[in-house]
């Protein structure tokens, strides 16, 4: 389905009954990364995987920056009435729900953040130096938004009240250390490393959590 939302047209799927639950997705991806996980989910959840403006079906966009991109998830859940929504964001789709949280925090009930970041300088060198590379290379705005966002600081995760599962991938593209102190500043909140795992391996086609998101947001 389409909607119009902050000036621009998102897509969405719709599935499943029950809780609503948002699913959002990480750069350069979309919707689809979540089916083989929603088709569980949607056992116990109304599931509302987005594309994320200029991802996917949705409108192409010039504009990016993931205050834009919560805003238009806000708006988004304010045109649909949804009452106190969980939320599973991954890598971008983290940023955003974090965000969400701290602009919004009346419409979060529980979330989930996967391979999350605060700043830039979170990745390792290796991973930002890879970014730095394809963006001048291509000049995506995607890689740029990368670069120079998000800026949020680690005092603000306190105001957080919304129980909160960080997880990440044991090799993932953003220093460890960084989950660590994620999961400490916010009050509510557990934290998993995954053994083996790089940054989307644990998730991108693959139902490997459903239990353990059946048990967090039940």
């Amino acid at each position: 389905m389409l909607i119009k939302i902050n000036g621009v047209e998102l897509f969405y799927k719709k599935s499943g009954s029950g809780p609503p639950l948002l699913l959002l997705h990480g750069n350069g991806e979309d919707h689809t990364i979540f089916n083989k996980l929603g088709e569980k989910l949607g056992r116990h959840f109304t599931l509302y995987a987005i594309d994320s403006r200029g991802h996917g079906q949705s409108q192409r966009a010039e504009v990016f920056s993931y205050d834009l991109m919560a805003e238009d998830v806000y708006l988004f859940i304010q045109d649909l009435n949804l009452k106190k929504i969980h939320v599973i964001g991954f890598s971008d789709g983290a940023i955003i729900s974090l965000l969400l949280s701290l602009k919004h925090p009346e419409v979060i009930n529980k979330m989930a953040l996967l391979g999350v970041n605060l700043k830039p300088a979170d990745f390792t060198d290796k991973s930002l130096g890879y970014i730095n590379r394809v963006y001048w290379d291509t000049r995506d705005p995607l890689f740029k938004l990368m670069l120079d966002e998000p800026n949020i600081e680690l005092s603000l995760l306190e105001n957080i009240a919304a129980p909160t599962y960080v997880l990440a991938g044991e090799s993932d593209i953003i220093k460890r250390e960084i989950f660590f102190k994620v999961a400490e500043t916010i009050p509510n909140s557990k934290l998993k490393i995954l053994k083996d795992h790089t940054h989307d391996s644990y998730i991108v086609n693959n139902d490997m959590l459903y239990e353990e998101f059946l048990d967090f947001f039940s």
